[in-house]
């Protein structure tokens, strides 16, 4: 196991109950979907962020990170958007105090990371959280 798997993947996976996954698509064909469908079966609660839809995998969606309600804790916030769209989600995600931050694969933004990790969120880029949750299932 390497250093980002013990020191930032792991805590993620283990520590994480709740994931706004942002950009979650409604069309099971889709990665955002099949993703989150894996990690709603896996036990997590999934809250999709995606303006226009009212429930996505049976729960309700919310047009950003901000509108969801207070009472809902975030514990991670898994991002499905461009590259270039990522920095105002990971200021959003410091801002309703989440404790992780995921961009999944193919999507780079250091200076999202940058945000997030001088807030103190675990966080990582360009990794598929499915993926590496199946990876490390026998550790959690």
């Amino acid at each position: 196991m390497n250093s980002i798997d013990q020191e930032v993947i792991l805590p993620i996976l283990q520590q994480s109950k709740t994931i706004a996954i942002v950009g979650l698509s409604p069309k099971p064909d889709r990665a955002s979907h099949r993703v989150a469908a894996y990690m709603q079966k896996q036990g997590y609660r999934i809250i999709p962020i995606r303006p226009g839809s009212e429930k996505i995998l049976g729960e309700t969606c919310y047009p950003s990170l901000a509108e969801v309600p207070s009472d809902l804790t975030i514990d991670l916030v898994d991002v499905f958007r461009r590259s270039e769209e990522t920095l105002p989600v990971a200021q959003e995600a410091v801002a309703i105090g989440a404790r992780g931050f995921w961009l999944q694969s193919g999507i780079i933004n250091d200076s999202a990371l940058a945000v997030t990790n001088n807030a103190g969120l675990l966080s990582v880029q360009d990794r598929c959280l499915m993926v590496e949750h199946r990876r490390l299932a026998h550790l959690l």
